[in-house]
């Protein structure tokens, strides 16, 4: 009996103070506690009832399940929706596969060479909450772009993407030349790119172009790949010294134009369609890692939820054992 009422008059107590507290903040908030019969008092009092603790640790439980379940709803959806793009970009992806392979068999893929102007395109997104593929594209750039430095060379970064721009800003802000962002608002179409192509051309003089990106290979893997391309007085050049261009001099050019003309042209198409391709094969990429990010978000709040409905079922059954307890000591101590 003395431990139940010394139950009940800790508890008449924490609503008390609870109470007093609410009030005194009400107060102004400059640390003087006010009486509860101060003209500023009365409409707080009768808009906050005070709570025991017992009822505000599991309001405090239901609310939190309430924002998880939220969340979880929100990442099933990006889910699905992730889903969809994806099967609408997968097919264009690897049918633009076809468009520039030949110009690697043709002229080579040498990502190793070593010129004066180099040219880094970072191929990335413009949203997040798909795991680390922006970062992955940004490093390798940085890491292409180090190992190319010197005293005689120069270097520009082409930023696609609104996350490898924000990234980029950071610490290599002198050298980014051209930024493109929201190139994903509308489907990618090789008239997009031809446009992005041809501004890059104008702007900036390279001697090769090395671009970035994420090669999708299904669902949960993408590989980093990089696709260069040389300028057509650099490709004459390895195609004269007999290296790994030297299969051009093999071919017979038929018509009035010379072979630097034809190579002009050609180095041109094949940096439009490796850019094509590579901005494809990056947003199928985004799509699956977040496809994988927003299941493993789904499946995590889940256990969260689980945890929570455990921790509130025992704080309300506790609760009630509790009022029981209290009940049949009263009864006893009326009966005795």
């Amino acid at each position: 009996m003395a431990s139940a009422a010394l139950r009940r008059e800790g508890r008449r107590l924490g609503s008390l103070t609870s109470s007093f507290t609410l009030k005194a903040l009400a107060a102004g908030g400059d640390g003087a506690l006010v009486p509860a019969s101060s003209s500023c008092l009365p409409q707080l009092s009768e808009e906050l009832p005070s709570f025991g603790l017992r009822t505000i640790s599991t309001q405090i439980v239901r609310n939190r399940m309430k924002s998880v379940k939220s969340i979880q709803k929100i990442t099933k959806a990006m889910k699905m929706v992730a889903s969809s793009k994806l099967r609408a970009i997968q097919t264009k992806a690897e049918n633009s596969r076809g468009l520039w392979q030949p110009f690697t068999a043709l002229l080579g893929d040498v990502p190793d060479i070593d010129v004066k102007k180099n040219v880094y395109v970072t191929v990335s997104s413009d949203k997040g909450l798909c795991g680390g593929i922006n970062s992955t594209s940004v490093k390798i750039s940085k890491a292409f772009s180090k190992m190319a430095s010197g005293p005689d060379k120069e270097a520009k970064y082409v930023i696609i993407g609104e996350k490898g721009k924000a990234i980029l800003q950071r610490d290599s802000k002198q050298y980014i030349g051209i930024s493109i962002t929201e190139m994903q608002k509308h489907p990618i179409n090789f008239t997009q790119v031809s446009m992005v192509v041809d501004d890059i051309l104008k702007n900036l003089e390279f001697d090769a172009i090395r671009i970035i990106y994420n090669k999708f290979q299904s669902m949960v893997s993408f590989q980093p790949t990089v696709s260069t391309v040389l300028s057509p007085e650099i490709a004459e050049k390895e195609s004269a010294a007999g290296g790994k261009l030297g299969e051009l001099e093999s071919y017979e050019i038929e018509g009035a134009e010379t072979k630097g003309e034809v190579l002009q042209n050609l180095s041109e198409f094949h940096f439009a369609c490796a850019l094509f391709n590579a901005c494809l094969e990056n947003a199928c990429s985004e799509q699956g890692a977040r496809m994988s990010a927003m299941d493993s978000s789904s499946r995590n709040a889940g256990e969260m939820l689980d945890r929570l409905t455990l921790t509130y079922n025992r704080t309300r059954q506790a609760a009630i054992t509790t009022e029981l307890t209290e009940i049949i000591s009263g009864a006893s101590a009326l009966q005795g």
